[in-house]
């Protein structure tokens, strides 16, 4: 019992003193409209996250080592928000019951990130797919932002969490004014 009782408290103090991995905010922010273009259609929003890791960084510091960086915040959630708040902001209801669904599929988001002493190359990609449909259709579109960035020194947490959210914020502002989707929803929902 005794030889028990040890083992798990070194399992455990082993445990307390094994490095913390890093993890960087993920802070999505909606593109507000300026005027409702609807006011009576409402929608459902629902989204799934098909990336194959949940990490949003690859950090290469040359070393034989790779190591991801995790988010703070959950992506599916924040992203899935910020949408709504896009779309409240254009005159869109969110309620459950509702025919109308709209759907955000993650399937990216990625900075990979090459760093030695002396400088760093960061490549950040956001791919996220939205489905607006109803009983009178469907209308899928996907959005990309890309975003190649180089620094003097290795780069920090909060360099990769500026490329990340930049990025991240281009495709919600190609989503804003992505005209063909405002369209589909105002006529149909």
């Amino acid at each position: 019992m005794r030889k028990l009782v040890l083992a798990a408290s070194m399992a455990l103090l082993t445990a307390c003193a094994a490095p913390q991995q890093q993890q960087i905010n993920f802070m999505p922010k909606a593109v507000l409209s300026s005027s409702e273009i609807t006011s009576d259609a409402t929608f459902n929003i629902v989204s799934k996250d098909i990336r194959s890791a949940q990490y949003v960084a690859l950090v290469d510091s040359g070393r034989s080592n790779i190591e991801p960086i995790h988010s703070k915040q959950n992506v599916r959630i924040s992203l899935e928000n910020a949408l709504l708040e896009q779309l409240q902001s254009q005159g869109f209801r969110n309620t459950v019951n509702s025919e109308n669904t709209v759907e955000l599929e993650i399937q990216e988001v990625l900075v990979s990130v090459k760093h030695s002493v002396m400088e760093n190359e960061m490549d950040g990609k956001v791919v996220v797919e939205v489905t607006a449909e109803n009983a009178q259709g469907k209308l899928v579109k996907t959005y990309t932002g890309t975003a190649k960035r180089t620094g003097a020194m290795s780069a920090s947490n909060q360099d990769i969490e500026m490329v990340l959210n930049d990025v991240v914020g281009l495709v919600l502002k190609e989503i804003a004014n992505d005209s063909e989707l405002k369209e589909y929803m105002q006529e149909r929902f």
